[in-house]
C-alpha cells in the first residue's frame, strides 16, 4: 500500500469544482486540487449521457484517503459522485513531505 494516493472525482461546473476542491484543501484533507475539464460519456437513468464535467485530482496521503472520500460524498453535488482512490507509487521526496505537511490531522 502506498505512503499517498489521487482521489479523483467530477462535478457540473467549474464553479462547483472550484468551491469542492477549496473546501479539501482548506480542511487539510488533500494537499493539492487540480480542476481540469474534461468531457463525460456515460448512462444514467437508462439514458446515454454525453456532458462537459470538471475533474478534481486531489492529492493527499492515504491516511486521509477516507475522510477524504466522505468529505467529496457529503459535499458533493451528485447523487453519487464519482470518489477513486489510486495509489501514488513514487515522486518527488521534496513534494510528498510537503503533502504529508499539508495533509496532517
Amino acid at each position: 500500500m502506498s505512503d499517498y494516493v489521487q482521489v479523483v472525482t467530477t462535478t457540473d461546473s467549474e464553479e462547483s469544482a472550484a468551491a469542492l476542491a477549496r473546501s479539501i484543501v482548506t480542511a487539510h484533507l488533500g494537499a493539492c486540487a487540480q480542476v481540469v475539464p474534461i468531457r463525460s460519456f456515460y448512462v444514467w437513468d437508462g439514458a446515454a449521457q454525453d456532458d462537459p464535467e470538471w475533474q478534481l485530482q486531489v492529492k493527499t496521503s492515504a491516511a486521509r484517503a477516507e475522510a477524504l472520500v466522505q468529505h467529496i460524498e457529503a459535499e458533493h453535488p451528485y447523487d453519487v459522485p464519482e470518489a477513486i482512490v489510486l495509489p501514488i507509487t513514487g515522486g518527488s521526496p521534496e513534494y510528498l513531505s510537503w503533502v504529508d505537511t499539508e495533509t496532517r490531522d
